[in-house]
C-alpha cells in the first residue's frame, strides 16, 4: 500500500513542491505549525531512521539547511524547528520517513513547553552506562 509521500512523489495527489532531486522531495505540510512549514521526503521509502540508508539522511539534512535558510531570509523567521518523529510512541503519523522544517518567531508559542522526567544525576550517568560501547 502506498503512503500519502509516496502518491506526492509520483504526482497521483498534488502538492506545493518547493524543492526536489534525484533524492528528495520537499513540499509545504498541509497542517502547517506556521507558513512555510515544510517536509522534506526521500523517493526511495523507508520507515524511520532505524531502517534507513545514512546517506539519504545525510542529504535530508542538506536539502533542510537549504529550506532553513530560504524561510529565515525570505519569510522572516527568527530559527526552525527540525522534527523527525521515528514511530508511532513518537508520534509518527505517515510510516514513511520524512524531516519536518517548521519556521519559528519569537513569541510564537506554536509547541507546549516539554515535561521532564524527574531525574538525579546518578540516574543520568547510570542511563549514559547503558548507551556507551
Amino acid at each position: 500500500m502506498s503512503t500519502i509521500f509516496e502518491k506526492i512523489i509520483a504526482r497521483e495527489i498534488p502538492a506545493d513542491i518547493i524543492y526536489e532531486d534525484d533524492t528528495v522531495v520537499a513540499f509545504l505540510d498541509i497542517k502547517p505549525v506556521h507558513a512555510g512549514h515544510a517536509l522534506v521526503v526521500p523517493k526511495t521509502p523507508f520507515t524511520d531512521i532505524f531502517t534507513s540508508d545514512p546517506k539519504t539522511l545525510s542529504h535530508m539534512m542538506e536539502v533542510a539547511t537549504t529550506i532553513g535558510r530560504r524561510l529565515k531570509e525570505r519569510l522572516g523567521a527568527d530559527g526552525v524547528n527540525l522534527v523527525m518523529n521515528n514511530g508511532a510512541a513518537a508520534g509518527q503519523e505517515v510510516f514513511h520517513a520524512h524531516l519536518h522544517i517548521i519556521p519559528r518567531y519569537e513569541g510564537d508559542h506554536a509547541f507546549t513547553p516539554p515535561t521532564h522526567d524527574p531525574v538525579t544525576p546518578e540516574d543520568i550517568t547510570a542511563t549514559a552506562e547503558k548507551l556507551r560501547d
